[in-house]
């Protein structure tokens, strides 16, 4: 399906805005369009929207990735200080927590277009909500990233496999994962934002792969592009509003957003199969 320059507008600022607060950019991304009657914009834009939300991970958080991908190489060695023994850790524990979703997405890629249906997307935006607001009530946010144990990534990891329903948000999911496990919101919410970049790296070059032998249409060149730079722009945005509010305040304002739209799209659902 052919994109013209304004959805790819559209659509790239819903994914960079939504793909970083706990609110599902699945959900969004069915949503608008089903509201407009515009047809899927297909594998070749979702790719650009989610490259676009990679540039935003990578360019966000440049001086972690830099520290972090020399810190891998060093994981097997044992005679460095302890400022790049915790580099090393952080760097373990996320290679080590990407293994659950990498594993969810091979196994289960196909699952998500079968099961992406109003009744499936409002039930996931609704439960994950419910889950977020027993983590802020329960969890005591004491750990930081130096602080926080390899449970609490693997744990992290296990949620964001879940991330592959539609309506249970990557950040969502994980935010309240690492709540649950005693870390604070913005500690938990830069853990589940590096996380969630070599899954969508993988993501982004399997899907790319995909499409590399149809080649891009010279028409769709431009949409491609904007939905790229786009929503890489609202990412960063996106991205710095989440660590910035998470400082001193909670995701109850999230929760409640979660549950309004799951309803919002239970009822639009229940009309429209009225008519």
């Amino acid at each position: 399906m052919q994109v013209d320059v304004f959805q790819a507008t559209i659509l790239g600022t819903i994914q960079g805005i939504t793909e970083f607060l706990p609110i599902s950019s699945r959900a969004h991304l069915i949503l608008i369009p089903w509201l407009f009657g515009w047809k899927d914009p297909g594998l070749t834009f979702d790719v650009a929207l989610h490259l676009g939300t990679l540039l935003a991970l990578l360019t966000y958080f440049f001086k972690d990735w830099v520290y972090l991908t020399r810190s891998a190489f060093r994981i097997f060695k044992s005679d460095e200080n302890d400022a790049e023994d915790n580099d090393k850790r952080l760097a373990l524990f996320i290679i080590l927590g990407t293994i659950p979703g990498g594993i969810a997405g091979l196994l289960f890629e196909h699952l998500e277009d079968q099961i992406s249906t109003p009744t499936v997307i409002a039930a996931m935006l609704i439960i994950v909500a419910l889950l977020l607001r027993s983590a802020e009530i329960n969890g005591i946010r004491k750990s930081d990233l130096e602080t926080m144990k390899l449970s609490d990534a693997l744990t992290i990891g296990f949620a964001q496999a879940f991330a592959i329903i539609p309506g249970v948000s990557r950040s969502g999911v994980t935010l309240a994962a690492g709540l649950f496990r005693g870390m604070t919101r913005k500690s938990a919410a830069q853990f589940s934002f590096l996380l969630s970049a070599p899954i969508v790296a993988g993501a982004v070059a399997k899907k790319a792969i995909d499409i590399a032998v149809e080649g891009l249409p010279p028409e769709q060149v431009v949409p491609f592009v904007v939905g790229v730079v786009v929503s890489a722009f609202w990412g960063i945005i996106s991205i710095a509003a989440m660590m910035r509010y998470l400082q001193n305040r909670s995701t109850f304002v999230f929760v409640n957003y979660r549950i309004v739209l799951g309803i919002a799209i239970l009822t639009l659902g229940y009309f429209s199969r009225l008519h």
